[in-house]
């Protein structure tokens, strides 16, 4: 019983999403019957189904138009061809009239369905949230509860197969994790325990549990859908132009016919049946249907393009800023780069064992939390050194540290710390070199001198290198903006190939960088972590933020990437340049071929079932073209 309510209720949804298109065919077959009548002389019958048509097609686009008209107070095109409709029934064209009636209401199902089909993204990613999870408390066995019921600091199993219910770290169990919902990305997610999970995503093949760290409504799901729903609310300045045009053109319109139905008749001695009749057809043919449509669906579709793609727009301003976009400042760390450090060179004096000095430096070092100390454990770890020696530790702050380690004592730090003179000759001058390719060098000394040095570097994504070129392909100039030296920033940016850089940055100074491009390029992007960066973020024509969906980038920016993946950005820029393409196509197509009608109507070339065809067909084509949009190849 329970199933066939479902079924009952999923096709009610049916039928009201369908509803327009539903209306159009039945009127449609309402024509097709009442022409027939008509062939057979049964005009009465005939105009009857013509009516009936005309009501059914007819009614859902007069209560939209009569509805704006009296809460925007202003004509629109839906009034327009009502009455270009009733026009032409009543000079006795009924066939054309409910043709009108009929291709208008083809054309508003395509619309809807275009719509829909953005909208259908949302609802799916809806969908993707459980709304039941399995509870764990203490040694009971776990028990099913609403999502809903769930607060900050449960503990949730998820089951292989099973979506994640809500935020939060793993403190139990390993597994990976399908992650394609909120990132666009593919590929599962290796997850352990200590890694943040997300609602929405799929745990794919191992149990976990998890500490909830977010209520249900503020999850990165619940914000992305937010997001994406505000984006395709909010109109992009070339759709608000186009329905502030509408309104006065509507008006110009409706003055044109209404000049029509009088002066060709005292101008040019047109009779009265032939001046209403080309009155009625200007109607039809000067209406600015495909014009209203050329922009909102592809808008749309190309946001649900992006979501899709992981890439979030907060708005059809923004979308359409990127096709303009001709420099992007970059932030280095954790945009171009990993964000963490890495060893690449270890290097120990002559005569001492390697791992048992590594062992002895990474014991030491695992008594920090600085960022370098736990880049050497775990290039420690990464070579194997499954002990790590038995330290105690007294911190220099600026400097570095001391290690005692079996009563020996040991500095750690920069080389003024260590010693400057023996720190440069070590290893035949090691220091120089290693310092020319923007690596980090610390030192490690005893009594006897140094001991060893440990090379690090935050190194360039392979992403970010493809990146780079392929923005540099699409005209984008390529700034790096860092807090690094000199040396540091100049190798990054020659690894990283960027167009040029920017070192010591303050949040201020990237603030006077990004005016300064603005100053040369007018439009410029700007990439960063959405903290330190939000000044820049702000300044910039679009601000582009980045780092797995935290939560201050989700806030900050203007264009959300899901992933550290700078490639989306060229993806985003081609989106946007495909949609203005298609935007501009759309424009130029409309408007050429209502100036082409409206001449052949002033010509009497074209009568008014041509007309209707030729304006109706015109709508339809530049909706289609707009849904090209959905393509994922742009």
């Amino acid at each position: 019983m329970e199933y066939s309510n479902r079924e009952n209720v999923g096709l009610i949804e049916n039928i009201k999403v369908h509803a327009e298109l539903i209306a159009a065919i039945m009127a449609g077959l309402f024509i097709l019957l009442a022409w027939r009548l008509d062939t057979n002389d049964q005009t009465t019958a005939s105009v009857l189904l013509y009516i009936v048509a005309f009501c059914v097609g007819g009614f859902a686009k007069a209560k939209e138009g009569i509805e704006e008209t009296i809460k925007e107070k202003k004509l629109n095109v839906e009034l327009l061809m009502i009455l270009a409709a009733i026009g032409s029934a009543a000079i006795g064209y009924w066939t054309e009239g409910a043709i009108l009636i009929f291709i208008f209401a083809v054309s508003g199902a395509l619309e809807t369905y275009a719509m829909n089909k953005s909208h259908r993204e949302i609802s799916a990613l809806m969908n993707l949230q459980p709304e039941e999870a399995w509870l764990v408390r203490g040694g009971f066995e776990p028990m099913k509860v609403a999502v809903s019921t769930l607060k900050i600091g449960d503990h949730l199993l998820i089951k292989p197969g099973e979506r994640v219910p809500a935020d939060g770290i793993i403190f139990k169990g390993q597994s990976s994790i399908d992650e394609a919902a909120i990132s666009g990305e593919p590929l599962p997610i290796a997850k352990f325990e200590g890694d943040e999970v997300f609602a929405g995503t799929v745990n794919l093949n191992g149990a976990i549990t998890m500490e909830m760290t977010k209520p249900n409504s503020e999850t990165l799901f619940q914000k992305i859908i937010m997001l994406v729903q505000n984006a395709q609310s909010e109109k992009s300045p070339s759709q608000q132009f186009i329905e502030k045009f509408e309104g006065t053109y509507v008006k110009f319109v409706l003055l044109s016919v209404a000049l029509m139905m009088f002066l060709p008749h005292f101008l040019i001695g047109w009779d009265w049946t032939t001046t209403f009749y080309r009155a009625m057809v200007l109607l039809v043919v000067a209406s600015p249907c495909a014009l209203v449509a050329s922009i909102m669906p592809a808008t749309l579709a190309a946001i649900s393009n992006g979501a899709k793609n992981g890439i979030l727009f907060k708005g059809g301003l923004h979308l359409e800023h990127l096709s303009a976009l001709r420099a992007l400042a970059v932030d280095k760390t954790g945009t171009l780069t990993q964000g963490k450090p890495i060893v690449t060179d270890f290097i120990v004096r002559d005569g001492l064992n390697q791992e048992e000095t590594l062992a002895i430096l990474a014991g030491i070092e695992a008594q920090s939390n600085h960022p370098l100390a736990q880049a050497i454990t775990t290039y420690a770890k990464a070579q194997h050194i499954s002990q790590f020696a038995q330290a105690t530790i007294e911190d220099i702050p600026g400097w570095g540290m001391k290690g005692f380690v079996n009563g020996t004592e040991y500095l750690i730090g920069k080389p003024d710390f260590v010693g400057s003179e023996e720190a440069n000759t070590f290893a035949n001058n090691a220091l120089s070199k290693l310092s020319a390719e923007g690596k980090t060098v610390i030192f490690i000394r005893d009594k006897e001198g140094i001991v060893a040095l440990a090379a690090l570097k935050d190194t360039v994504r392979d992403e970010a290198k493809k990146a780079v070129a392929l923005l540099k392909e699409l005209g984008i100039d390529v700034i790096m903006l860092t807090g690094d030296n000199e040396k540091t920033a100049k190798v990054i940016a020659k690894e990283a190939g960027v167009t040029e850089f920017v070192a010591e940055c303050l949040p201020e100074t990237k603030v006077t960088e990004m005016k300064r491009l603005l100053d040369q390029h007018k439009y410029v992007g700007m990439v960063g972590d959405g903290i330190n960066d939000a000044p820049a973020l702000a300044t910039a024509t679009t601000g582009i933020a980045m780092g797995e969906g935290t939560d201050v980038a989700l806030e900050t920016a203007d264009v959300v990437l899901m992933k550290n993946d700078l490639s989306k950005i060229a993806y985003a820029v081609r989106l946007s340049r495909k949609m203005q393409r298609i935007v501009k196509q759309n424009i130029f197509f409309s408007i050429g071929i209502i100036v082409l009608l409206i001449a052949s109507n002033f010509l009497q070339v074209v009568d008014l079932p041509l007309g209707v065809i030729g304006h109706e067909g015109s709508t339809i084509l530049v909706i289609l073209n707009g849904l090209r949009m959905l393509n994922k190849n742009v």
